[in-house]
């Protein structure tokens, strides 16, 4: 009874009230997008298993060098700078069937699945013999091409599956459709997290063995179910394919895509947007358990607070994204939010107020949000839809590249200014371990002001709303 009485009460609710209830389309039915929306969980699962999971477990309950852990978990962002590549021959992909992102996707999911099925024996292997005995520099080979093979796989199917949702959404929907596949983005990393703390809650390098394996069984599984009819075969397409001229070569296409100065704008937009946003990702934790003395059960709810900050973002960019603002000015809005965000969790520590620190914490997650769904959805825009994933392969590799790059940084910056303070060349007052973390705060704002000023330019003013499917570029110069 209760059940009826609930289900009544979901279909009186105003359609307004219910997050990305207006997301569907008559192309993109709602069941068919969420579908299509699984190959985001696959990479917050696979994101959260790589940096959160295996992250502790190779250097605790492994042994790993942590030298050895970072150069690991970078190696993916070797195969970043090629997402250009890849959206470009998604684009210009000639099947017999007429499909151009569906080979992507999938060979993409084929790859992350090999590096996930061959990646907990190569981390046993660098354990330096523990389990196996075997040469190190063959362990570590083995590990590195486990942790290549994810990145590759998981940066293809990105590229390709982010064209082919914006193959399929019209243009009036589009706004929400990004914003719902980042919302999904942070369902499967949530998720995952938790999933993994429960199963190797008791540690053994079977249950390593079986958690991995499993992560690459169910990527292989929702990326199939998300890719089941979503590109029909199209006769006509195909043979239109065999008839047209051979595609430009991609040196070609790039020179004129990077020609433009929206274009290179964007993208050091993209990038100095992207290094703000990322650096605190290695310190954030530490800081509150180090400065604020905050236990390990309350700096592990800071991730629950940046992604609430992000879904909270997600859907304010969806909505206002939708009645017509001008997603590079939505970007600016979330460098403006990170300021005080990061000005927050400085005043924290000196304050010794822990809920500061988690105010901060949601306004960073926010602030990044609207800055990603704005860059993204330029993207989306800068090219005609026949050369989308060229652009969206562009935006993908640089923000990859600079949050990994972020991340490397930010904690190599906290610990030589952390050394250096401790030996007193920056005087007595500044041998504290606060300063180490504040000056990476401080450096993030830096850049947040940086992005502003390259943002600004590439914002349109608030006219008549134009047509989404014109280019961005050519939005600029009218």
């Amino acid at each position: 009874m209760r059940i009826k009485t609930f289900s009544k009460f979901a279909r009186n609710l105003p359609a307004s009230w219910l997050p990305f209830a207006d997301v569907a389309s008559p192309g993109l039915p709602l069941p068919r997008l969420l579908r299509l929306s699984l190959f985001k969980v696959t990479m917050g699962m696979t994101t959260a298993l790589l940096i959160g999971t295996l992250n502790r477990v190779m250097i605790v309950e492994l042994g790993v060098s942590a030298w050895l852990v970072s150069l690991m978990l970078a190696l993916p962002l070797l195969v970043a700078p090629f997402r250009a590549v890849t959206g470009y021959h998604s684009d210009t992909h000639r099947s017999a069937f007429g499909w151009r992102r569906v080979p992507f996707m999938w060979g993409g999911t084929l790859i992350q699945f090999i590096g996930l099925a061959a990646m907990p024996f190569a981390l046993l292997l660098l354990t330096g013999g523990s389990y196996i005995p075997i040469p190190s520099w063959l362990a570590q080979g083995f590990a590195g091409l486990a942790f290549l093979l994810v990145g590759a796989g998981l940066q293809t199917s990105q590229t390709a599956g982010l064209a082919l949702a914006t193959d399929q959404a019209s243009e009036d929907t589009r706004p929400r459709v990004v914003a719902l596949l980042y919302t999904m983005l942070l369902v499967g990393a949530v998720s995952g997290s938790l999933i993994y703390s429960f199963l190797l809650s008791h540690f053994s390098a079977e249950r390593l063995i079986g958690v991995v394996q499993g992560t690459g069984q169910v990527v292989l599984l929702l990326n199939a179910i998300a890719l089941w009819k979503q590109e029909p075969r199209d006769p006509v397409r195909a043979a239109a394919m065999k008839k047209a001229a051979p595609p430009p070569p991609f040196k070609v296409v790039w020179k004129r895509f990077i020609s433009t100065a929206y274009a290179r704008r964007f993208l050091w937009a993209t990038a100095f947007g992207t290094v703000a946003f990322n650096m605190q990702d290695i310190v954030l934790e530490p800081y509150g358990g180090e400065i604020l003395h905050l236990s390990v059960g309350a700096t592990s709810a800071l991730t629950a607070m940046l992604a609430g900050g992000g879904l909270l973002g997600f859907w304010i960019a969806g909505r206002q994204l939708a009645r017509g603002i001008d997603p590079m000015r939505l970007a600016a809005y979330g460098a403006l939010a990170g300021l005080p965000a990061f000005t927050a969790v400085i005043f924290s520590a000196p304050m010794d107020a822990g809920w500061l620190f988690r105010i901060g914490a949601l306004g960073i997650g926010f602030g990044g949000g609207l800055f990603a769904v704005g860059t993204l959805f330029t993207a989306m825009r800068m090219e005609d839809k026949e050369s989308v994933g060229l652009a969206l392969g562009a935006w993908g590799a640089v923000q990859s590249t600079a949050a990994g790059l972020a991340m490397f940084f930010g904690g190599a910056l906290r610990d030589v200014v952390t050394q250096i303070s401790s030996a007193g060349f920056l005087g007595q007052g500044m041998a504290v371990p606060f300063t180490g973390y504040s000056v990476v705060y401080h450096v993030e704002m830096l850049f947040l002001f940086i992005t502003l000023v390259a943002v600004g330019p590439l914002v349109r003013k608030p006219l008549a709303r134009p047509s989404s499917s014109a280019p961005a570029h050519a939005l600029l110069e009218a």
